[in-house]
């Protein structure tokens, strides 16, 4: 408490709260903590803190705040473990005893504060400041994603000319995955063949004995061709659907394509820009034109 005087609480008052508190906290000579571990202390310190608030408040000098708060810590000292109706005596003593620190205004505005924040919640005081709390605090340490660097506004592009090239850019992709899905079905249909030609022929031990006779010989050849034409049909089949469905999104292409929504006019400056603001223009009105005659 020595280092706690006019000077040093008014420094208190005139900082912002966070940083009022670290200089009280300097001032009395208190070792740096855990606001959130050490919350019997943080409370303390708020408490403290307060008691400053209100003593400028209610226009103390600044000789007469340094003894509010010397008062204040005492007072909680002197309390701890005390019934309530020894707590009431304890600052009507207090009150005694600094007559001659504080005028008679003063001492009954200071009366008036304990009665209506310390004393009206005395027994929250004694639970919070006057035993032990089992603390289980659990502290997680979260990595914070920062959204990435935006691009230089030059480089934007209209709504509806973004989703415009969103709806084509899918619509190419389907077409290519569609593609590469023909080449996987020719393949498995290959294997599939291979497969059921190797089941139909007799195993090779038995043909090194003896020949084939003419009719077993024709039934082999037939039954090759019919898996190889039902194989073929089966792929020609698919590769008709496949077909449809790819001329189906071209003809989705073209259709946005000549939808296409047109980008906000650049800033006219000079011959250049007038032309190319005119060919613009030109364009525009010749799809609009095709969409019609579609």
């Amino acid at each position: 408490m020595a280092l706690l005087t006019p000077q040093g609480v008014k420094k208190v008052f005139q900082f912002q709260k966070p940083e009022g508190r670290e200089h009280l906290r300097r001032l009395l000579n208190w070792e740096e903590f855990d606001e959130l571990r050490d919350s019997r202390r943080s409370i303390l310190l708020d408490t403290l803190y307060e008691s400053i608030i209100f003593a400028v408040g209610k226009g103390f000098p600044w000789v007469e705040v340094a003894q509010v708060v010397k008062f204040t810590e005492e007072l909680l000292k002197e309390t701890k473990g005390c019934s309530i109706t020894e707590a009431v005596t304890i600052l009507g003593n207090k009150l005694r005893d600094y007559r001659g620190q504080l005028n008679t205004t003063h001492l009954l505005a200071q009366c008036d504060y304990f009665h209506n924040t310390f004393i009206r919640h005395y027994k929250l005081y004694q639970y919070v400041l006057g035993q032990d709390q089992d603390v289980n605090l659990t502290v997680t340490h979260l990595e914070v994603c920062v959204p990435p660097q935006p691009l230089p506004l030059a480089a934007g592009k209209d709504q509806a000319v973004w989703k415009h090239r969103q709806q084509v850019v899918g619509l190419s992709a389907a077409e290519v995955q569609t593609r590469a899905y023909v080449l996987q079905l020719k393949e498995a249909l290959q294997l599939q063949q291979q497969h059921l030609l190797q089941e139909m022929l007799p195993e090779l031990p038995g043909w090194q004995r003896q020949a084939l006779k003419r009719e077993e010989l024709e039934n082999l050849i037939n039954e090759a061709i019919h898996i190889h034409i039902e194989c073929l049909k089966e792929l020609l089949q698919y590769e008709i659907q496949i077909t449809f469905d790819i001329l189906d999104l071209k003809l989705q292409k073209k259709t946005l394509n000549l939808s296409a929504p047109t980008p906000s006019p650049l800033p006219i400056t000079g011959q250049s820009g007038q032309d190319e603001a005119l060919k613009l223009y030109k364009a525009n009105k010749g799809r609009k034109a095709k969409a019609k005659k579609k």
